[in-house]
């Protein structure tokens, strides 16, 4: 019988009624093509609708524990996500997903930095109950972690359970990315 591979993928955009298929729906569909890991999309324009998806996966989806990566593609600053104008702090994130995270591992996108000190990481891990959290500490326009280092991230982790060798096999692969990124991975 074959496993497979899950990810949740919330992403804000501009307005969620509109059904347009962004960019990281497309990397999302050429994912499970060619590393066979699904994924579940929701997008979301508001923090409301962040709520709304996050409820839809934990009271709605059978499969909910076949997810090991909750992927937020959410812009922002350090430490702060913007959704439709109004910015949220990762405690409130937090906040927003407590005790629903046992064993995930909660991935930002490079569309903002995260940059968490170790009480706010050990904040973040009690209140949701995450294995880890991971994202950049570079955000950039030009360079989109989606394309090549989330990828990565997402198969070598599906490959291998050890949070450390997934990170030093990234490294390996993908040096110069990983530095320019800054790929951080807390847990």
């Amino acid at each position: 019988m074959e496993i497979e591979n899950f990810i949740y993928c919330l992403e804000a955009v501009p307005d969620a009624d509109r059904h347009d298929t962004t960019e990281v729906v497309k990397i999302l569909e050429n994912i499970a093509l060619t590393q066979n890991i699904s994924s579940i999309y929701k997008s979301c324009d508001t923090i409301e609708g962040l709520e709304d998806s996050l409820n839809f996966l934990l009271y709605d989806d059978h499969h909910f524990q076949d997810y090991e990566i909750i992927y937020l593609v959410l812009p922002g600053e350090a430490n702060n996500i913007l959704i439709n104008g109004y910015y949220y702090s990762i405690e409130e994130i937090a906040e927003l997903f407590e005790g629903q995270m046992k064993g995930k591992v909660i991935h930002f996108a490079n569309l903002k930095v995260l940059d968490l000190t170790d009480e706010e990481c050990q904040y973040f891990i009690d209140v949701t109950g995450a294995r880890a959290i991971s994202g950049y500490g570079f955000h950039s326009e030009s360079v989109s972690s989606a394309y090549t280092i989330d990828r990565l991230f997402f198969s070598l982790f599906y490959e291998n359970d050890d949070l450390k060798e997934v990170v030093e096999s990234m490294f390996q692969k993908q040096y110069k990315l990983c530095r320019l990124l800054d790929f951080r991975l807390y847990y």
